[in-house]
This record gives C-alpha cells, structure tokens and sequence, in this order.
C-alpha cells in the first residue's frame, strides 16, 4: 500500500503525463537516419560487449540460450521516462508506504494524499523532462518489466537514449560513428559488471532499502525538495539553504548516523562502478575508436561546465556534482589498483561485499589492495 483513501503518494501516471508533455524534442532527423542510428546502436552494443569482456577478462554466466537474458533497447526519451518512473517506483515502493501510514494519521491526511499525489506527479514529471534529455544511456536495474519495455527486473536491461546521443555528437562536432561507439563501450561496462557479478544487484537494492528504511523525514520536507527543484526549472534559479547559500541537495536529508555510513558504503560503491566504466572505455577505446582522444577532451570539458547556471543548480540539487566526483575518483582508484596488482588482481574486488572498496579506500587505493591482497605499495 502506498495510498490514502486510494490516492497514491505519488501519481506516476501523471508523472509520465507530464515529463512526456514538457520533455523537449529531440535533434530533427529524418526517418531512415534515424533508423540508422538505431541500427548501428545495436551493431555497436553486440561489438561493446566482446571489446569490454576482453578488456575486463568479466564473464557474464550463461543462460539457458547461452546468453546472458539482458536485453539492448533503443528508446527516445519518452521511453526513458517510462521506465525510470517505474524504476522510482519499484524502488522507492517501501518509502512511501511508511510515508502513507506516517500521513494516515494526521488529521485531513487522506485530502494532503489525494492532492499531493497529483502535485508531487507533476513536480516528478519537470524533473524527469529536464534529465531525459541529457541522459545518453543507462543499465537500469531495478525496474519490473512493462509492456512498453520489455525485460526482467532479475536481468536487468541497457538503455541506450538515441535521441541525446545524436545531440551530444553534433554538439561536440565530432565523428558520429566513434562517438556512438565510445558511449556503448561506456554503458556495456555497466551491463557486464552486474551480468558477470550476480549478488551486486541484490548487494546495492538492499543497501539502499535500508538507507530507505532508516528515513524518517516528515512528507511534507522530502517533497518540498522536488518542489524546490520543479521551480529552479520554471524560474532558472539556485535553490537557498537556510543561510542564503546557493545548492540544497536532496542527499541532504540525511539524518541519522546509520544513514551516513550505508551512504558512504553505497557512494563507494558507485564510484568503482563509474571510474571502472570510464577506465574501461579509456582502455578499450584507442584500438577501435579511432577518434577517442577528441572525443574524451570535448566530453570531459561538457561535463565540467554543464549547460549554463540553471544545470548547475538542478545538478546541484539533485546531487548530480556527487556523480561527476564518482567518474574522475573512481577512475583514479581502478587505475591505481590496476597499476599495482594488474586486471586479475583488481576483479577481486567483485569477490564479495566484503571486497569493495571503502570510501576512504576510493581515497586511497593503496589500502585496498593492502587489505584484499595483504600487500603495501612498494
């Protein structure tokens, strides 16, 4: 249950509603190039997956068919916001069911719900429209199978948002062919990392279920957040913190200490598997992308300055500055494991929980392999 009176905390239809309404259209063009692009998406996932086993020496167990059952979609970015919502909302399910009975109790609550499910739909909705467009691709891997999206939760599935990946290749004015390569080595890495390390799914969902579970922010403060960042898109200004500066993230909820330390577990997590992505599409890339280094430096620099001052305040809010420290310190940590004790000596660490790194151990690589391996730096 996660409504009131049959009012939902959070009405997803309408989210999708209204991020499909507001999301911008995509790049114009025709249809038999865009049918191309799609094709050669494809061809470049099936090519991504051979170029990241070899590399990573990270085998997915067979299936029955002899294949790992993790399908490759090409979608637009309405296809991409129907399965995040559904993501979110698989997800998110144990959240708003104690936010729902927390609600029931207060006088008027079941009004609050039926209103606020469609205002929080709505706000959802803006978010989703600013971040569909800027998302080139994603292994999701949480979300239960839809009939739009087809693919099982278990599995897992690779988005690959065709629409933004035309855009940022033109943006960046450089070879679409390469570009599109570089980008499917990057999102491969994802799929191999969770097809080849079975209990990383269930290792990150329960994570953050407890994370979840250990939330005891009042409705009314976690949904001001969103709202706070539905305004920053209409009206093109930062959030305020209490003392007037510029930037609230929604990570800011965080209140008690045990909600620290499953962050700090679950950002170091995300760390290894962004830096182990970026390092494996740096590893791979020079021997099949041809024009990977001018690729690299256009994209770094877009990541580094964003699109303006409205970008810098939804990253900022949404926690987004977090993810770009998790590309350049993750990387940094794979390459200095990799350095020492070589790409066998660093897949330990997809051994078990036991053998992930530790934030600080991001930090300081040396003392992981201390740990894992019981030798110090030379």
């Amino acid at each position: 249950m996660t409504s009131i009176g049959g009012a939902e905390m959070v009405d997803w239809k309408l989210a999708v509603a209204t991020a499909t309404r507001l999301v911008r259209p995509g790049p114009e063009i025709g249809r038999d190039a865009a049918r191309e692009v799609v094709a050669e998406l494809r061809r470049h996932a099936k090519t991504s997956e051979e170029h990241v086993r070899a590399f990573t020496r990270m085998t997915p167990p067979a299936s029955e068919g002899g294949e790992h059952d993790t399908p490759v979609l090409i979608v637009d970015r309405a296809g991409w916001i129907k399965a995040n919502v559904a993501g979110f909302r698989a997800l998110l399910g144990p959240l708003l069911e104690k936010m729902s009975d927390r609600r029931a109790n207060v006088p008027g609550g079941a009004v609050l719900g039926a209103v606020g499910g469609k205002v929080t739909g709505v706000e959802l909705g803006m978010l989703l429209s600013f971040l569909a467009s800027r998302v080139l691709g994603q292994y999701e891997t949480f979300a239960p199978a839809t009939r739009d999206l087809p693919g099982a939760a278990a599995g897992g599935r690779l988005l690959l948002v065709a629409p933004n990946i035309v855009h940022v290749e033109r943006e960046l004015d450089v070879d679409p062919h390469d570009f599109r390569l570089w980008v499917c080595l990057h999102e491969e890495t994802h799929r191999t990392q969770f097809t080849a390390v079975p209990w990383l799914r269930d290792h990150i969902e329960g994570e953050i279920q407890a994370f979840l579970g250990e939330t005891e922010v009042d409705p009314a403060t976690l949904l001001e957040r969103v709202r706070e960042a539905a305004q920053s898109l209409a009206g093109g200004r930062p959030p305020q913190d209490e003392e007037g500066e510029g930037g609230r993230s929604i990570i800011d909820l965080v209140q008690t200490p045990a909600q620290r330390e499953i962050l700090g577990r679950l950002t170091a997590v995300m760390s290894l598997l962004e830096g182990h992505a970026d390092y494996v599409m740096d590893g791979v890339g020079p021997s099949v992308v041809p024009s990977v280094t001018e690729i690299r430096e256009k994209f770094q620099q877009r990541r580094a300055t964003g699109a303006g001052r409205l970008d810098a305040a939804l990253r900022k809010l949404l926690g987004l500055d977090a993810k770009l420290r998790q590309y350049r310190d993750g990387e940094r940590f794979v390459r200095a494991v990799v350095d020492q004790v070589g790409m066998d000596g660093f897949n330990r660490v997809w051994t078990s929980p036991n053998t992930l790194p530790t934030k600080a151990e991001i930090a300081k690589p040396a003392d992981w392999v201390a740990r894992v391996h019981g030798k110090t730096e030379s």
